[in-house]
């Protein structure tokens, strides 16, 4: 018998899926509601089964591959397994919609965003081509677009990852659904523009009496936002029940994993104090990147995109500095132009050698002292090459000195030490979590024994409880190996608990720089006072 208020319904659901190992049963027994005006938040870690649960809703799963081996999925009175194709496709877009994770999969890069908003009013609501263009130029600006008559007409790559997933954001409230799934509909996005989307479905959802179900990792948003919580854990929801109550007084051991497992700092309290003493390893004096945007036959500059525009900083020895701001702000750019990835002007010192005017060939050998560890495990890690060889691969160009033996013995040491198996070594990156790539790909630069890291958002793709522990790896290693850390971030919660010292980027330049209990106190600047505001999600 269905809750008359619930919009939603799902009761014994599992699900399978035929894999050439046979049929997998990926979640079983699934049973929830969600009523009109809620929030339903579905909790855990990656490959708990949240997503699946979610996509099953509308059905978007490979209909050869998948099964609906028991169960039901009521909306709004209709057990959407059992429609057909026609009547599924009226509600997918226009009842029911669903923002991703991922914007750049689901962005298509050959139309301009402004196109596939509107599509979902043109097809679903009939709007003429210039309403639905005011509509959805509206909607840009209610998700924090800037500039959102320029932006209409751009294409998905020329935007920044926040500001991708804004326009899935605007493309999946066009239609004004009864119900919107959001798959971590946040994780790509600056702290204060998370703030002003989680604010604005909250709005959207009282005005149009709309339900939500979120999925996501991060329990700082459910507790701010959600209603009710559903945790899962390996296909099965091993708790559910009110927010607050799960907060304050959760049942099962996984719960209360969860719930331990948010950053903490781990710097020692009179460390900071200790390194201004510290040797300089890396300084950048009047750092400057422009980039220009060329429209139309004659490809004239129309826009000019001030990067990085006169920065100084330093980097000591042995040092995290960690770089905050928001998508375009620069701090990637910034990083980048650090290591001589990226062109531009101002001079670069690296353990005490100017490095800005060097050409690639002199380049090279200083490679090896400074590395990069990337935002996605997923991408960064070639399939077709073996963890041996992915691992390996820096040294055979650094160190040719060594022979197979050796290099196989410097590769299990460092497998080891960052809490791998040497028995992975003939495996490939699909084989692993996201966890485990990471692992991985931070193996594979310190067995280069670097001086220097850059880490760019090294920790946004994983789950909490493996975030914790990779910051930990991070700060094991900087210990052992004296390393230097230009932590790359919009996650503030991260940055309080790794670094020594931080600097605010906006629109290319610093905006403040101390040190990070300094920062975190006493902030001096308005937008750094609003940055710990949003991350924190004061009221």
């Amino acid at each position: 018998m269905k809750k008359q208020s619930s919009i939603l319904e799902i009761k014994d659901l599992s699900v399978n899926f035929s894999t050439l190992a046979g049929s997998v049963n990926v979640v079983r027994d699934i049973n929830f509601s969600v009523d009109s005006g809620e929030t339903m938040a579905l909790v855990g870690e990656s490959g708990s089964g949240k997503s699946v649960t979610a996509m099953s809703i509308l059905r978007l799963h490979d209909e050869e591959k998948v099964n609906y081996a028991s169960g039901s999925i009521f909306f709004r009175g209709q057990n959407l397994l059992g429609v057909d194709e026609s009547n599924i496709n009226a509600v997918r877009g226009s009842e029911i919609s669903m923002i991703f994770q991922e914007p750049m999969t689901s962005l298509n890069p050959t139309f301009t965003v402004g196109a596939q908003i509107m599509e979902p009013m043109i097809i679903h609501k009939g709007m003429s081509k210039s309403a639905a263009k005011k509509h959805a130029i509206e909607l840009m600006e209610l998700t924090g677009i800037p500039e959102p008559h320029y932006r209409f007409d751009a294409f998905p790559h020329l935007l920044s990852g926040g500001q991708r997933q804004r326009m899935m954001i605007s493309m999946a409230l066009a239609c004004d659904p009864k119900l919107l799934i959001a798959d971590e509909p946040t994780t790509a996005l600056d702290v204060t523009v998370q703030l002003q989307i989680l604010l604005l479905l909250e709005k959207l959802k009282k005005e149009f009496s709309m339900a939500v179900l979120m999925i996501t990792h991060d329990l700082n948003l459910v507790k701010r936002f959600a209603d009710n919580v559903c945790v899962m854990q390996e296909g099965n929801i091993v708790e559910q029940g009110g927010v607050a109550k799960l907060f304050d007084a959760p049942q099962h051991p996984y719960t209360i994993k969860l719930l331990n497992s948010e950053p903490e700092r781990i710097i020692p309290e009179n460390e900071t104090e200790a390194l201004r003493e510290s040797r300089e390893l890396l300084s950048g004096h009047r750092l400057k990147c422009h980039f220009s945007e060329k429209k139309g036959f004659f490809r004239r500059t129309t826009h000019t995109v001030k990067a990085v525009d006169n920065i100084d900083l330093i980097l000591r020895e042995g040092e995290t500095l960690g770089i905050v701001g928001e998508s375009g702000s620069g701090k990637s750019t910034l990083g980048r132009c650090l290591l001589k990835l990226e062109s531009c002007s101002g001079e670069i010192y690296f353990n005490q050698k100017q490095i800005d005017q060097l050409k690639h060939t002199a380049l090279r050998p200083l490679r090896k002292e400074f590395q990069v560890v990337f935002q996605d495990p997923y991408s960064s890690l070639s399939p077709r090459m073996t963890i041996e060889q992915i691992v390996g691969e820096g040294l055979q160009i650094h160190f040719p000195q060594l022979n197979k033996e050796q290099r196989r013995e410097k590769i299990i040491k460092v497998l080891l030490e960052v809490g791998l198996e040497e028995d992975i070594l003939w495996r490939y990156p699909h084989e692993f979590s996201g966890g485990q790539r990471q692992r991985i790909a931070i193996a594979r630069v310190v067995i280069l024994e670097p001086k220097l890291i850059l880490l760019d958002e090294p920790t946004s793709a994983l789950d909490v409880s493996v975030q914790k522990q990779v910051l930990v790896l991070l700060r094991q290693l900087q210990e052992r190996h004296k390393i230097s850390y230009l932590f790359i971030t919009h996650d503030l919660k991260v940055i309080e608990a790794v670094a020594h010292r931080i600097m605010v980027m906006k629109d290319g330049k610093i905006i403040e720089t101390g040190e990070t209990e300094e920062i975190f106190n006493t902030p001096k600047e308005t937008y750094t006072q609003n940055l710990l505001t949003a991350s924190l999600f004061k009221d």
